[in-house]
């Protein structure tokens, strides 16, 4: 009985710990799209540069290379830091700064509408 306990146990925290992998990776990723955007556009006009440099030496699969090359850094950087974070235990939903993952609104914002001053204190 204490065997299927612990294994059903271990089990569960394997699974845990996946979702939580999988979490980090679309955070990061999102993160990386969104706030890394003028990073990317190094990447780009560098990506760039190499494949014009580069296919001197392989006409054909310059670009190729390139592009293979700059997509698997990013997602080599993006998977071992979500597997560093996994690692340490750091839980998504204890970040402050990962509250849109969740669904939560920052509580400070409150939309406003150009209407409101007219429509706002009539009962309906």
């Amino acid at each position: 009985m204490t065997l299927s306990q612990s294994q059903s146990f271990k089990n569960v925290y394997y699974l845990l710990a996946i979702k939580g992998f999988l979490i980090w990776v679309f955070a990061l990723t999102v993160c990386l799209l969104v706030i890394g955007f003028p990073l990317i556009m190094l990447m780009v006009t560098i990506g760039s540069l190499l494949a014009v440099v580069l296919q001197a030496v392989l006409p054909i699969s310059a670009v190729l290379v390139v592009a293979t090359s700059i997509i698997g850094f990013n997602l080599l950087g993006i998977m071992l830091g979500a597997a560093i974070l996994t690692a340490k235990g750091v839980d998504p939903q204890d970040v402050h700064w990962l509250r849109w993952l969740h669904g939560e609104a920052d509580p400070s914002h409150t939309s406003t509408y150009a209407a409101c001053p007219l429509t706002c204190d009539v009962e309906g």
